[in-house]
């Protein structure tokens, strides 16, 4: 007998079913095989997850049709940590193997079953693997403290985190890093602590973001422990490539995995450490059900394999703050000496000093004090200067009546392109030259927010023999030049200079601080301390300047104190009741299939409720669209329910209750897929761009 789990989004089909194994199939329908079976009368794809000699099955088995290969892509460890998430999220187990398991690709499987067979021929497809570098990195454990002192040492507890990895054990941190530039940034700081693993025999695992920090972490890793020793594991370089070195993990080739979200399921073997850089990008949330986290996910896996774990960024979350205050985890941080020696100098045009030498520095975009700075900059370097949006004009408005400008079509805000460009909608991307004001009639328009490229061209004209760099939208620049130049960029698309900047600028600070969302502060603190560790230190001339209101962030970034934010912001969460310091489930669908869903709510599971309130969609979008911006418009997806019908309730419940109310809304979901007498109810756990 076989027992096998469907690849079925159905809620109700999450569960093994067992089939008999035909005579033919019995040597390769082995446990974490792809299969093909019949249910139902359809044909689905499966993993068989265990052979048995029996079955509690009281009816006919039908047999394995066919299996697929014979390569066992499911693991043991891979199963038990989607079983988890799944748990953890309220979703299905078939969801999370999606995300866990890349798509077979014949020709890598026929390659590595004819390397396996000592009698085959080479595959001609698949060239054999060139030899591996000589690491530059120290030959063993003992060489970490010989080959000169490890970047980590330069923090408090980490030498001692390294220490306890090379030493065998599993320690647990959350590194604050001062590193954003040359030989000692984050990514070297990272494969340091990859190194002190895999010295020891054992493997790692680590998970970025996005491309360019991938190409930053896997240079690193190269360098540290040579050619070759390191897979990557994304969708970006396309289901081929992704697949063999899915396999080469499997099969022990490697042992150091590197990739974005999927890479947290990496089957390593023997693996000693997991590492996630920059857990508060949203890029980390999932974008298909059940929308997990990988910073939850790689906490599963460190729960379920006993191994060491490493949150590292340039700032610091609250849930990462969260496990430090808990004692779940240790902090690596500088000390203020360590601070004041390696970090730049921040100023703050919006403070008393500031507005008394310029009254207008309020209401300027770019004010005096950081006109100066760049000014000033350019004769030592390049300068950076942050913006929040992409485009020319991103937002317009009437010139005479201030009433936004929105398209007539879908009634969607209109943009502007470049100068002297006709608006457009950014919606639906219609054309509109001859746009009127729907309140007073005027032609006339005005931009009410500069995007990068507007403020580039500026920037060229205020300093004309300086050359001008935009690294924004669909055009982002990993490096440039060491070299006196200016560099407009959008958060996270800043690239990297060699030396570092002789000044950041961060612009725009005010209205990303204004965003009607929880994590708005915490965001846009992120966003500054990831640009500002890019600048040189303060004793080599470094600058930040930061053009914001006086607020609580801008004083954490003033001072440089990443902890201190995340701590205060935990604080007030906790008194609130809201996340971090409780979980929360967001329910999607109609007010009817709500009432179904909730119809015996166990009020002890749940501290409150809130809703069912409208969700408001945006005019012109279909719910399931997706819209600009992280996260919006998912909390659409799986649901049939028109756009003015649907609502959303919230149900906040604390830790310790956290596995009995997942558990409950699971079970409520997946009576009503088998009844199918309503529509369904979508289901995000913990969703962060909801509140």
């Amino acid at each position: 007998m076989a027992q096998v789990i469907l690849d079925s989004p159905l809620p109700h089909l999450d569960r093994v079913f067992d089939y008999s194994v035909p005579r033919e199939l019995a040597t390769s329908a082995q446990p974490g095989v792809r299969v093909r079976v019949r249910f139902s009368g359809r044909e689905h794809t499966g993993f068989i997850i265990e052979r048995s000699a029996t079955t509690d099955s009281t009816t006919r088995l039908l047999p394995l049709m066919k299996v697929l290969s014979e390569q066992q892509v499911l693991t043991p460890g891979v199963l038990a940590l989607s079983r988890a998430v799944a748990a953890r999220y309220a979703g299905t187990v078939s969801d999370v193997l999606k995300v866990a398991i890349p798509p077979r690709m014949a020709r890598v499987d026929t390659a590595f079953a004819a390397a396996s067979d000592p009698a085959a021929e080479p595959a001609v497809s698949e060239p054999a693997p060139e030899p591996a570098v000589p690491a530059a990195a120290p030959s063993g454990p003992a060489d970490l403290w010989t080959a000169g002192e490890p970047l980590l040492a330069r923090y408090a507890n980490g030498a001692s985190f390294l220490r306890h990895l090379a030493a065998g054990h599993s320690p647990r941190a959350v590194l604050t890093s001062l590193g954003g530039y040359g030989s000692r940034d984050w990514a070297a700081e990272i494969a340091e602590a990859v190194a002190a693993v895999w010295h020891t025999g054992r493997g790692a695992v680590v998970v970025v973001p996005d491309q360019r920090d991938l190409a930053r972490v896997e240079a690193a890793l190269d360098h540290r422990l040579g050619s070759g020793q390191v897979a990557r594991l994304t969708a970006e370089d396309g289901p081929t490539p992704r697949y063999r070195n899915f396999l080469k993990l499997l099969n022990g080739q490697v042992r150091v995995a590197v990739g974005t979200r999927s890479a947290a399921y990496a089957p390593v073997q023997d693996l000693g450490l997991v590492c996630l850089w920059d857990d508060g990008d949203d890029l980390h949330q999932e974008q298909r059900a059940p929308y997990q986290h990988v910073r939850e996910v790689l906490l599963l896996r460190a729960g379920h394999e006993g191994c060491a774990v490493l949150l590292a960024s340039g700032s610091q979350s609250t849930e990462a703050h969260r496990l430090v205050s808990t004692g779940w985890a240790q902090a690596i941080a500088a000390d203020r000496s360590e601070v004041r020696r390696s970090a730049p100098r921040v100023v703050h045009t919006g403070d008393e000093f500031q507005l008394a030498r310029d009254p207008l520095a309020a209401r300027a975009r770019i004010p005096h004090a950081a006109w100066q700075a760049a000014s000033e900059g350019l004769a030592r370097g390049p300068v950076l200067l942050q913006v929040a949006r992409t485009g020319f004009s991103p937002a317009l408005a009437c010139e005479d009546c201030r009433e936004p400008a929105r398209c007539t079509v879908c009634t969607g805000p209109l943009a502007q392109t470049g100068r002297g460009g006709a608006p457009g909608c950014r919606w639906c991307g219609k054309p509109d030259p001859r746009w009127t004001c729907a309140n007073c009639g005027s032609p006339r328009l005005r931009a009410t927010v500069a995007g990068a490229t507007r403020t580039a061209e500026e920037l060229g004209r205020a300093f004309p023999g300086a050359k001008v760099y935009s690294s924004a939208g669909e055009h982002i620049l990993d490096t440039v030049p060491d070299a006196p130049a200016v560099v407009v960029a959008t958060p996270g698309a800043e690239p990297l200079v060699q030396g570092g900047y002789a000044a950041v600028i961060l612009l725009d600070g005010s209205g990303m601080l204004s965003r009607e969302s929880l994590r708005a502060g915490e965001d846009t603190l992120r966003r500054w301390f990831t640009a500002a560790i890019l600048a040189r230190p303060a004793a080599d001339g470094g600058l930040v300047v930061i053009t914001a209101d006086d607020s609580t962030a801008v004083g954490h970034l003033v001072r440089w104190d990443p902890q201190g934010a995340a701590g205060r912001e935990l604080s007030t969460r906790t008194d609130l009741g809201l996340p971090p310091a409780v979980r929360f489930a967001a329910l999607s669908g109609s007010r009817e299939a709500l009432a179904a869903f909730t119809g015996d709510l166990d009020s002890g599971l749940f501290l409150r409720t809130i809703g069912p309130m409208p969700v408001a969609a945006q005019p012109g979008r279909l719910p399931g669209a997706r819209q600009a911006g992280p996260g919006a418009g998912r909390d659409f997806a799986d649901t049939q329910t028109s756009g003015a019908d649907l609502q959303r309730l919230l149900l906040f419940f604390s830790y310790r209750s956290a596995p009995a109310a997942t558990a409950w809304l699971k079970a409520r979901k997946v009576a009503l897929s088998a009844k199918g007498t309503t529509e369904p109810v979508h289901i995000r756990c913990d969703a962060a761009d909801l509140i």
